[in-house]
């Protein structure tokens, strides 16, 4: 048995949900946020025997496909000082997924 742990940005979260779902994959939903842009992401908990391993992999990719998006570093003040004050566009590479695969000891449904 294994643990899947699929971090996803919460823009995907849905067609992921749904694709595994119709797939018969029973996912738990966790909301989370990210360091980097801090924005909003949902991790996936799905738990699968090993031979589904990259069935989920190859559906979670294919719903998280990767792109870019302009964003702008707002500045923020931290006491009396003012970090981060460039305001300059840029570039970051969205979507993804970070995915981590777990074994499991022991697993009971009660």
């Amino acid at each position: 048995m294994k643990l899947i742990y699929a971090i996803v940005r919460y823009d995907n979260e849905d067609e992921v949900i749904t694709a595994l779902t119709k797939k018969h994959f029973s996912v738990t939903k966790l909301a989370t946020t990210g360091g980097f842009l801090k924005k909003g992401n949902t991790t996936l908990l799905i738990g699968t025997e090993e031979e589904h391993v990259q069935e989920v992999i190859d559906i979670v990719k294919h719903e998280c496909g990767s792109r870019q998006k302009i964003t702008v570093n707002m500045p923020y003040i931290s006491g009396s000082a003012m970090l981060n004050s460039a305001t300059m566009p840029m570039t970051v590479e969205v979507g993804g997924a970070t995915i981590f695969v777990i074994d499991v000891e022991r697993y009971e449904k009660i």
